[in-house]
């Protein structure tokens, strides 16, 4: 029998000494996250959704490639101005990622547009019109040239572009109309240029019905159209709707700022300053305005983008989301009460006190996190309450509960994180209102940001002293994205957890060293190696009979060291089952390398935003849920951290969520070792992840008295 078991180990034939190092082994994180792009484009062309759904995906396309080139391509940018010879994971350097995104975009555009141009066709179709001005009636059109002359001309600031100097400033991401002017009368002269800036106060979009939104117009189209009455004693030659991108990647040295709040007010407005990344132009521009333009914002052929249709699609979401229409929309999804607070009483303090509570986003309801805020700001038995805060929504009702709590003599520290990426001015505006409220705030250690989520509450109870209350979490304190991601979090007061928060918003906030953690992992310090060692330990008690077993549900992985430890494992025999929604480096089913390792990917009507991380550890099996990816920014330059879920109905659980996504044969895609994504072909009963998670919801809520179920298929399977 030894001999046997000996026999077949030679034969997997392992290459341990194969270069882990390689470039070859490695994905490009900007072809990555295109690709990851083009799957929710695939979504936005996909026909068997509702037409609504669709427009929704095709809006969120193009926000998604405005940051992008705000952020990575401007980055690319500073490092070729800056003679950059250094190459990336896959050994390309940022003048080639530069030309393989520019070629990779183009095709994405030409797909965009299509797309958009078939899905408002269709919805013509069902009476909801998006119409050009040549396509408007007798009645529209005196509909919509009253409306101009009334409500648009009055705002409208036309700029005689070649003659003032110096030129006004253009903001980034919005509409304006480029003018080719004549004069009538005299000798015929060299056109002379001028620029039309879209108001933001406008309306994008003009109603041509007043009842309900069936049949409208553009704003920039109506302005284009009429744009020769900003011009008396001229004749339009020529006009086209155009938008820049400026490059976004401010990087804050927070090391030597005395000011962080005024300085983060300064890199806010010098972002609108700062060079144009990307010119994107209507495709029937005429050739001396998109010169012209070209030669002004100083860019060449490879970052224009012509666009065949509508300008900045990021506003038909305005027009998907909006009232009516139900037919053209996939059926909501309410809420639900979270399963573990079913039936378990109106006590949110007593109930905590006797169990984990598992809060399942966006299934389930996000408003226990509230109600436990708001019964804190209130409670007289509540003596501090602290949190990090790194996005959080507009009319954030947190921001009212903290603040609340404060004005109430709650002792009430809040650390406000103000260079979380284009949130900045609106965390400088609730630091402030904070502040006001008579909250301690605070902005982190410096040189890093704090990507923690973190509610710790502390209560003064009869007969047991101070007892100590923890929400943790994968996801922000933002109660509208918490309808919209998919994201865990956990509310406990379980006393190695609470003692180890405690100890974390103290190492925020004052001098405190670092501890002997007995629960937490806590990046940068410690998270990294915690990984590398688990990894580590799953290779050390891997066996031919119990072949060991990494599971990870995360955002990216991008991370080379994680990436090298993962390969390893992989070819010591371990199986690892990634759910990566967005970047991934690592190329998986490489013979000799990663013929263990499987990635997919899901697109689905939630974000998929939960990083969970299970390992087998040879039949004792953890799991843990985190604030941090798999990316060197998560586990080097940001305080982030990494907790266990112990209870064992909890475990299951998150075990069965993951065995779920793992199933999905509807919305999966797989990724090949090349780089590109393939759906992942249905065998069997279709399985969509996020509809069964979205079921089950809705059966707990109503069965409290069901019996847990158990998952063991996901483990079983490996074992075989």
């Amino acid at each position: 029998m030894a001999k046997k078991r000996k026999k077949t180990r030679s034969k997997q034939k392992f290459p341990v000494e194969a270069d882990l190092a390689s470039p070859d082994l490695y994905i490009n994180r900007e072809l990555s996250w295109l690709e990851f792009n083009d799957r929710v484009l695939r979504e936005g062309l996909n026909r068997g959704l509702p037409l609504l759904e669709r427009l929704k995906f095709l809006s969120i396309v193009s926000s998604n490639l405005d940051e992008f080139f705000q952020i990575r391509v401007a980055g690319l940018r500073q490092q070729v101005s800056a003679g950059a010879r250094t190459r990336d994971i896959c050994g390309l350097r940022a003048s080639e990622q530069l030309e393989r995104i520019s070629a990779r975009v183009h095709r994405m555009v030409k797909r965009h547009t299509s797309g958009l141009r078939e899905v408002i066709g269709e919805l013509a179709k069902q009476g909801l019109c998006l119409l050009t001005m040549d396509e408007l009636d007798g009645h529209q059109q005196a509909h919509a040239i009253n409306y101009f002359t009334s409500h648009v001309l009055p705002v409208l600031t036309p700029l005689a572009a070649e003659e003032l100097q110096p030129f006004p400033l253009l903001r980034g991401l919005e509409l304006n109309v480029a003018v080719l002017l004549n004069p009538k009368m005299g000798e015929t002269s060299k056109p002379k240029v001028a620029i039309v800036p879209v108001p933001k106060s406008l309306e994008r979009f003009l109603k041509l019905r007043a009842d309900e939104i069936q049949e409208i117009i553009r704003i920039e189209d109506l302005i284009a159209h009429h744009v020769g009455l900003l011009f008396e004693g001229h004749v339009v030659v020529a006009s086209t709707v155009f938008r820049t991108t400026r490059d976004a990647d401010v990087a804050v040295d927070d090391d030597d700022v005395s000011d962080l709040l005024e300085e983060m007010n300064e890199k806010v407005h010098e972002r609108r300053r700062r060079a144009v990344v990307r010119l994107e132009i209507s495709a029937d521009a005429d050739q001396r305005l998109k010169e012209w333009l070209m030669q002004w914002t100083q860019v060449d052929y490879r970052d224009v983008y012509e666009i065949d249709g509508m300008l900045d699609a990021r506003a038909l979401m305005d027009i998907a989301t909006a009232p009516g229409f139900r037919h053209l929309k996939l059926p909501e999804w309410r809420p639900q009460e979270p399963q573990d607070l079913v039936g378990a009483g109106d006590d949110l303090w007593r109930i905590i006190q006797h169990r984990d509570i598992l809060l399942c986003h966006p299934y389930e309801s996000f408003d226990p996190v509230m109600d436990l805020l708001n019964l804190a700001s209130v409670d007289p038995d509540v003596l501090a309450i602290k949190q990090t805060l790194y996005r959080t929504s507009e009319n954030s009702p947190i921001i009212d509960a903290l603040a609340h709590a404060a004005e109430n003599g709650k002792e009430v520290t809040v650390l406000v994180e103000l260079k979380a990426r284009f949130d900045e001015a609106r965390n400088v505006t609730w630091a402030r209102r904070l502040e006001d409220a008579g909250c301690h705030v605070i902005y982190g250690i410096a040189g890093l940001k704090t990507h923690a989520k973190v509610l710790l509450i502390l209560r003064q109870e009869r007969g047991h002293g101070i007892r100590r209350y923890l929400h943790l979490s994968t996801g922000n304190y933002n109660d509208r994205t918490a309808k919209l991601y998919s994201d865990i979090g956990l509310l406990t007061c379980n006393r190695d957890l609470t003692a180890d928060a405690s100890a974390f918003c103290n190492l925020l906030t004052g001098y405190s060293e670092e501890i002997g953690w007995k629960k937490l992992a806590i990046a940068p310090t410690g998270l990294r190696q915690r990984f590398f060692d688990m990894i580590e330990r799953e290779i050390g008690v891997s066996t031919l009979g119990q072949p060991g077993l990494i599971i990870a549900k995360i955002n990216s992985l991008q991370d080379k060291g994680i990436c090298q430890a993962l390969y390893r494992a992989s070819q010591k025999g371990v199986r690892v089952r990634l759910n990566v929604r967005g970047i991934c480096c690592l190329r998986p089913d490489i013979q000799g390398v990663s013929e263990n390792i499987e990635v997919i990917s899901i697109v689905d009507r939630y974000l998929e935003h939960a990083r969970v991380f299970y390992f087998r550890n040879g039949g004792h099996e953890e799991i843990y849920l985190s604030s941090a990816d798999w990316m060197g920014r998560n586990l080097d330059r940001r305080l982030e951290i990494l907790f266990p879920v112990v209870q064992p109905d909890l475990v299951e659980r998150l075990l069965g969520m993951l065995e779920t996504y793992f199933a999905d044969n509807v919305k999966a895609w797989r990724l090949k070792s090349d780089g590109t994504y393939v759906r992942v072909k249905t065998k069997g009963k279709p399985v969509r992840a996020q509809e069964k998670l979205y079921n089950e919801a809705v059966a707990a809520a109503s069965s409290p008295e069901r019996a847990p179920v158990q998952y063991r298929s996901l483990r079983a399977k490996t074992a075989k």
